[in-house]
């Protein structure tokens, strides 16, 4: 125990995260955990990338992507708490684009969209729960023929057109991971009036002294920003020289916030107190519950078959029990690593990774900078650490 700041040191620890920068598996990571008495645990190891000899730090900024699920999804829960939106409306009420959405069946033989228009009105739960219909063209084949066919720009051009595409099965009828929280963060404007930016620091970053997260790079944060890299078919990593745009037509809720280990771990630990921490309540406890809850029936949760070397076939945790709850995924059995059942979890595409246990009492972040998303090595040292540190608690 650290005397000066009460954390736990584990030198076995520190030797995990070490020992893959050692291996050259990254550069260098972050890593924290905390418990309802605060933090436990928090390293930095290695060097902000391939092409600098600046150590990561704990205040090192990562481009988190999926991570900004969580609070999006937070603001949509607060504005439901106010009244101001409603799960199960059509949120085409709101947000005109998505009032008539058409359904992509396929392809003719002359390589024309087979398309229906949806069969039912998509609501905010669907857009929370992924049963909307929305699919990336990183993991649906009809999705990346529909793209390259029509030129539909990347959503990290953040222009509007990235997202207006079609949706591949009716809303309600199964599971599938797309950007459908892109879409929750319009809804969010608009019951809000206020950008989703705004709205962030207003609602949630600054009553969490969260003041290291945002969706543009200010001076403060890119002179401590990561340099993103990407694994080679041969196993090495080279510099992925590249950076989403800073004036964007829309703040993308799914995918565009920076952040920090520790500032990201602020998040995690309003979740654990179901909705209050730092002198802040930003959610009731039974909204938190109700986020942490299966909302997709018997729907599963499927692997993603990858289309391209950025977005590789991924599962997590085969065998065992995973749904969706109104943010993120839901495991519903104790993993081997000693998270308890009914833990919240997700990812970021440049392999951040974070847990929250209600069950255990415990949150945990891991945050790499490289792709493609879940690479494998990075992820056998995620859970290496979180097997670990739920051996030191």
């Amino acid at each position: 125990m650290n005397e000066k700041t009460g954390y736990l040191l584990s030198e076995k620890i520190d030797c995990i995260l070490q020992h893959a920068v050692s291996n050259k598996v990254i550069p260098g990571l972050v890593a924290a955990a905390a418990t309802d008495d605060g933090i436990i645990y928090q390293g930095a190891v290695g060097t902000r990338g391939m092409d600098t000899d600046e150590p990561m730090t704990l205040d090192t900024a990562f481009w988190i992507r999926s991570m900004t699920k969580l609070p999006t999804c937070i603001a949509a829960m607060q504005l439901v708490e106010k009244g101001k939106l409603k799960l199960d409306d059509p949120v085409g009420k709101i947000v005109p684009e998505l009032e008539f959405v058409n359904v992509l069946e396929g392809f003719s033989q002359d390589d024309q969209p087979i398309l229906h228009p949806a069969r039912s009105p998509i609501t905010l739960r669907q857009l929370l729960n992924h049963t909307a219909g929305f699919a990336f063209d990183g993991w649906n084949e009809k999705i990346r023929k529909y793209v390259l066919k029509y030129n539909i720009p990347s959503i990290t051009t953040g222009k509007n057109a990235s997202i207006n595409i079609p949706i591949v099965f009716d809303p309600g009828v199964q599971w599938e991971y797309g950007p459908n929280t892109e879409w929750v963060g319009k809804v969010v404007e608009a019951a809000s009036g206020q950008s989703l930016r705004e709205y962030f620091k207003e609602h949630i970053f600054s009553p969490l002294g969260m003041n290291d997260t945002d969706f543009i790079l200010r001076p403060d944060i890119r002179q401590r920003l990561a340099t993103v890299q990407v694994r080679k078919s041969s196993g090495e990593l080279e510099v992925f020289a590249f950076e989403p745009c800073q004036t964007p037509e829309f703040y993308p809720g799914a995918s565009g916030l920076y952040s920090t280990a520790l500032d990201y771990m602020k998040l995690l630990q309003v979740m654990l107190h179901d909705g209050f921490f730092n002198g802040a309540r930003i959610l009731q406890p039974e909204t938190v519950a109700m986020m942490r809850t299966n909302q997709i029936g018997d729907f599963p949760v499927t692997m993603l078959k990858g289309t391209n070397p950025m977005c590789i076939d991924t599962e997590f945790y085969p065998g065992i029990t995973k749904k969706w709850g109104l943010a993120d995924m839901l495991t519903l059995e104790e993993l081997p690593t000693g998270r308890g059942a009914g833990s919240q979890f997700w990812a970021g595409g440049t392999n951040t990774f974070y847990w929250i246990d209600p069950t255990k009492r415990m949150v945990g972040v891991f945050f790499a900078h490289l792709y493609p998303f879940v690479d494998q090595p990075v992820f056998k040292t995620f859970t290496e650490f979180e097997t670990e540190i739920y051996k030191e608690k």
